[in-house]
């Protein structure tokens, strides 16, 4: 066991966030902490790396262990360039290799004893650098760096000149480099793209010490976690699995405890209509009998009502027409920012109802898109046209859809002057804000209450064509799954952006992934886009002519069609696949004991003791002979199967 948190509490003055909070974490264990928004994971980890004292209880970290930490907003050295940050965690080694260019000038004009003790310090010298992984850190460091997304020309990068975002990933990319027993890290996904999270996830499943993580991405715990704690309502509860076991599990003890406290208020109920009954006949006898009742009930253990976050948000989302079947057409669409080019002749088109997902690295124009759609930027070329009946309802990221200067009454108010004042109190109680929370100004809001305002004026558009960008940055893992079960339920056609790939397999019909410059378009979810992607990529680049910009777009539909299978024919690909490598694998083995027995051959064929007896050596040539053709034909077997 390298950590241990025993009955941990913490309050900040009647708000009491965590209460008796228990768990351990054993050495190379990859556990998660999960949690609504403000149920005090960060606080947790704050009191676990002492950063804060706990009012009660204590962390026990194991003697000898280190422990390294990443929150939210870790500083860096401004002061060094990135690849500088990242190598000042080798100092140890950077020292050794100093003393080891001094040791060897030192020996050019050394001789005799001096000579033999500088040799024994060169070697002592040599097999540390060697055992502290001397001639590796420089290839270490490069891979974490183009890992978490930094390219070699900004290595040379000023910290200072960085983006909090970009910070965030050196401070990730110096922690990973340290090496630490045990690696917590609170929302590691946030500044990554989609690649650098697979290779984070990569890296953390095979990285040797034990990872605490508090994170809303599900599809990220989904791979790494074999531990979940939850906290809820200030007390944490321990699953076993992965976040999508812990979903299950999480699901069943609700069930379970939300019909125990309806049983038993049933009951309670029961007792005192019988109670007040037995009252009424105003008989000793019957009174005696209500007392008795009476005590009985004031023994009973009266359950908790259990938490119901899931119902606490309420979001339906109801087109108010429908749209025709052709919703958008866009035609040879191309956008640049001066000699930065984001995308060139795009061409794609959405029907009624479909759910479609974009997807792409940061900075490859997944935003702008959305953003010419709405006629916020201009393109550079071509057009897009909308269907008819269509009504467009758009989600902002970074929330100008709203005005900073009013309150969030004034917001809903103003946009639809025809609700009275009782229902805009309740469009805002259904998400989360109640009672003087309606006068807040948007200014003053976070993150996550901007975007629970956005989807309550999505709610009261009535929209037919939803048009979302990023719609679970700052929302909870509860949140989320509320927006998602609202949109698998939408009649209305939606396309989106997002890095959540959990909420793109829940949501997403079809995936167009904008991979340089251009749309390639995967008919179904994101577990579908990773199984077809490189097959696609494959034929992308078979298909592409010399001159890669002329005519990439041919290659991508070319790409398109490859993933249009239907699912019986992936299946029967699929086995045929497996059938074939399976026979690959057999034939190898046979090669390989074939080659070996031909190899004992000659050996034998050689020993003086065989080469006297005339019959055994017939005998073995007459076997070697055989072998070599069976050996030929499966050779050429192998070439056909590898083919």
């Amino acid at each position: 066991m390298i950590l241990s948190c025993q009955n941990i509490s913490k309050a900040f003055v009647e708000n009491q966030v965590l209460k008796n909070v228990s768990f351990h974490i054993e050495d190379h264990e990859k556990a998660a902490i999960v949690g609504i928004n403000g149920a005090g994971k960060t606080t947790l980890l704050r009191i676990i790396v002492g950063e804060m004292t706990p009012d009660d209880g204590q962390v026990v970290l194991a003697k000898d262990k280190t422990l390294g930490y990443l929150a939210q907003n870790s500083t860096v050295d401004t002061s060094h360039t990135i690849y500088e940050e990242l190598l000042s965690v080798k100092a140890d080694l950077l020292r050794l290799e100093e003393k080891i260019r001094e040791c060897e000038n030192n020996m050019k004009h050394a001789n005799g004893d001096a000579l033999e003790d500088l040799m024994k310090q060169y070697t002592s010298l040599t097999h540390a650098f060697e055992t502290g992984g001397g001639y590796l850190y420089r290839s270490e460091l490069v891979g974490v760096l183009k890992g978490l997304g930094f390219t070699e020309d900004e290595f040379s990068k000023p910290v200072a000149t960085l983006s909090g975002g970009q910070k965030t990933r050196v401070a990730l990319g110096r922690l990973l480099l340290q090496n630490p027993d045990l690696i917590i890290l609170d929302e590691p996904t946030n500044h990554l793209d989609m690649n650098s999270i697979a290779w984070l996830e990569t890296y953390l499943l095979n990285y040797k010490g034990a990872v605490l993580i508090v994170s809303h991405d599900r599809y990220f715990l989904d791979r790494i976690a074999g531990k979940v704690i939850e906290i809820d309502q200030s007390k944490a509860t321990t699953f076993m699995g992965n976040y999508s076991d812990y979903a299950v599990k999480k699901e069943q003890l609700r069930v379970a405890a939300w019909n125990a406290y309806m049983n038993q208020q049933r009951e309670i109920k029961h007792q005192e209509e019988v109670i007040e009954k037995l009252k009424s006949f105003n008989r000793e006898k019957s009174i005696k009998r209500a007392e008795s009742r009476e005590k009985m009930l004031d023994k009973i253990e009266v359950i908790e009502k259990p938490s119901e976050v899931r119902t606490d948000m309420k979001l339906t989302l109801t087109p108010r027409i429908l749209s025709g079947n052709d919703v958008l057409t866009v035609e040879h669409l191309s956008k640049s920012f001066d000699s930065h080019k984001l995308f060139t002749d795009v061409n794609f088109e959405i029907k009624r109802g479909e759910h479609v997902a974009i997807i792409g690295d940061n900075g490859s124009g997944k935003t702008t898109l959305l953003k010419i759609l709405n006629g916020l930027v201009p393109a550079d070329q071509g057009t897009f046209r909308l269907g008819s009946n269509v009504e467009i309802g758009y989600y902002d990221q970074e929330h100008h859809v709203l005005h900073s200067e009013k309150t969030l009454f004034e917001e809903i108010s103003d946009d639809y002057p025809y609700l009275n004042n009782t229902q805009i109190r309740n469009v805002l109680a259904a998400f989360l804000f109640t009672g003087e929370d309606v006068f807040k100004r948007i200014s003053d809001l976070s993150g996550g209450e901007r975007g629970r305002v956005s989807l309550a004026k999505l709610v009261l558009s009535n929209a037919n064509f939803l048009i979302l960008d990023e719609p679970t940055n700052h929302l909870d893992i509860m949140s989320k799954e509320i927006l998602e079960d609202a949109l698998n339920g939408y009649e209305g056609t939606i396309l989106y952006v997002s890095h959540d790939r959990y909420f793109i397999n829940r949501t997403a019909h079809r995936i167009l992934d904008l991979t340089e410059g251009q749309f390639v378009s995967y008919v179904g979810n994101y577990d579908y886009y990773l199984e077809k992607h490189d097959t696609v990529m494959a034929a992308i680049e078979a298909n592409a002519p010399q001159n890669a910009d002329a005519d990439s777009a041919v290659a991508a539909k070319a790409a398109e069609s490859e993933v249009k299978l239907d699912w019986k024919a992936q299946k029967e690909e699929q086995a045929r696949l497996r059938k074939k490598e399976n026979d690959l694998k057999k034939c190898e083995e046979k090669i390989a004991e074939l080659e070996a027995r031909i190899s004992e051959i000659d050996t034998e064929m050689s020993d003086p003791a065989i080469g006297t007896q005339v019959a055994k050596l017939q005998e073995l040539s007459k076997e070697q002979t055989t072998c070599q053709e069976q050996l030929e034909k499966l050779y050429e077997q192998w070439e056909e199967l590898a083919e």
